[in-house]
């Protein structure tokens, strides 16, 4: 056992030895907090009573060619929770009493729309100015809540605009990834629709920031003067070729309607004046969130309020496209301003089947001037039949059937302007018959436009051509 006893002077160098060795490892430690880890350190120390907000810049304001205001702005509130500030059992459990979310819900909206854990991450918006109140006085019943003055928009509901107004609204997960501006992030406002998407990055603006300094209790202290500020950038304003005062006209015609649609333009430059779509809904119904109940009921509304009938609605274009047809005659040398066919008695035999005419009673014989003041439907086959299905395509496509406009308004659609390609696929190779290019020179069938394209056509013609 004697062995294994140590003197006092080695037990004093062993000391000295396991207190050096100690200081080293302090030393060590002190050097990577002191060096290596104190940005880090610092910046978690300094979100631990900084808090980072975002500014809302004011979105631009649309107003028509006289400066009537189309959409607008109103201030409103908006609820956010910091998540990094939630006191379990007490924050979200209060907030779900106070907003009449339940915390299911509240916890998807912070999972879905955080940035960050140190930045506000939008609740519910458009609140109350009562529940602000209460989240003023009461704040320490809910810790990491905080509420934000915010402008949202404001439709005039008077003027059925939403065919170009469009809407705005929270960004989504995959719309974030189609968007490059790093301004936008989740929990941001977008526009959605119309003119709002369209020229979004003119009327969003650019977001600013600010810090604000709080207590550990989450009390605020106030703006945090080591940081500064970075202002808001309002977003740019737009005047639209629209009337206002044309535009409800259009949309209280409508009063004894069903549905429809009306485009206005003007013939000398495609200005549209006024366009609306019957029955329409209410954009102001996105600028907060919409309840479910609510969006089931306009999506399942049989009249399809959210169809935006002169841009996406397809309709066979009727007598309309007679004049395309006795064009397209003249321009090919089919007929002349003189010509005549089998005289109109009530309808037109081709084949087995018998086409007839609006006029039950006939029009009798009729030149082409004559064809189109009448809208003769037997002249118009025996016209298509000379023509051809390839023809008659090249001149309704000529006229703008089939192929969009190019307004400047998103989601616009082509229509369609069968030919022999269209047919063939459809049916099978010469698997059709020539009836069909009767139904088509009367504007029925498969041909489909949309009511703006045949607004443009008719400025054509009203313009000697040009568009």
């Amino acid at each position: 056992m004697a062995q294994f006893k140590l003197s006092i002077d080695k037990r004093e160098k062993l000391s000295y030895i396991f207190l050096v060795f100690l200081f080293i490892i302090l030393l060590i430690g002190l050097f990577r907090l002191q060096i290596i880890e104190h940005t880090d350190l610092a910046k978690q120390s300094e979100n631990n009573r900084i808090r980072v907000e975002s500014i809302i810049p004011r979105r631009g304001i649309v107003t028509d060619r006289n400066g009537q205001i189309i959409i607008d702005n109103r201030p409103s509130y908006t609820v956010s929770v910091v998540p990094v500030e939630i006191v379990k059992g007490k924050t979200i459990e209060n907030l779900s009493e106070l907003i009449a979310l339940d915390t299911a819900q509240i916890r998807k909206r912070i999972r879905r729309n955080m940035v960050s854990r140190y930045q506000p991450t939008p609740v519910k918006r458009d609140i109350p100015f009562e529940i602000v109140a209460i989240l003023e006085e009461q704040y320490k019943k809910f810790p990491g809540v905080v509420y934000q003055m915010e402008r949202v928009r404001q439709y005039n509901r008077q003027l059925g605009a939403e065919t170009f107004t469009g809407y705005v609204g929270e960004v989504s997960e995959n719309e974030l990834k189609k968007i490059s501006d790093e301004d936008v992030h989740l929990g941001s406002i977008i526009g959605k629709k119309g003119i709002e998407k369209k020229y979004d990055h003119i009327l969003r603006g650019r977001e600013g920031t600010k810090y604000i300094e709080i207590t550990a209790s989450g009390q605020l202290v106030g703006e945090y003067a080591d940081k500064s500020k970075i202002p808001a950038e309002p977003g740019g304003n737009l005047t639209l070729s629209i009337d206002n005062d044309l535009q409800i006209a259009c949309t209280q015609v409508f009063d004894t309607f069903c549905c429809g649609a009306i485009v206005a333009m003007d013939p000398r430059n495609g200005e549209i004046l006024a366009m609306t779509s019957y029955p329409g809904y209410d954009a102001n119904i996105f600028s907060s969130v919409i309840p479910e109940s609510l969006w089931n009921e306009i999506r399942d509304d049989s009249t399809h309020p959210l169809l935006n009938r002169p841009l996406k609605g397809k309709y066979p274009p009727g007598s309309t496209v007679k004049f395309v047809g006795i064009g397209a005659g003249l321009e090919e040398g089919v007929i002349s301003e003189n010509s005549k066919f089998k005289p109109c008695l009530g309808g037109y035999q081709f084949g087995n089947r018998f086409f007839r005419c609006w006029k039950a009673s006939g029009h009798g014989s009729l030149n082409a001037a004559h064809t189109l003041e009448q809208s003769c439907d037997v002249y118009m086959y025996q016209l298509g039949l000379k023509l051809g299905i390839d023809k008659l395509s090249e001149y309704y496509r000529g006229c703008g059937f089939g192929i969009k406009t190019g307004v400047d308004l998103p989601q616009e659609a082509s229509g369609l302007n069968p030919d022999t390609k269209y047919y063939d696929k459809r049916y099978g190779k010469r698997k059709w018959t020539l009836g069909l290019v009767l139904n088509n020179s009367i504007g029925q069938g498969e041909l489909l436009v949309t009511p703006l394209q045949l607004a443009q056509f008719f400025c054509g013609l009203a313009n000697d051509g040009v568009v």
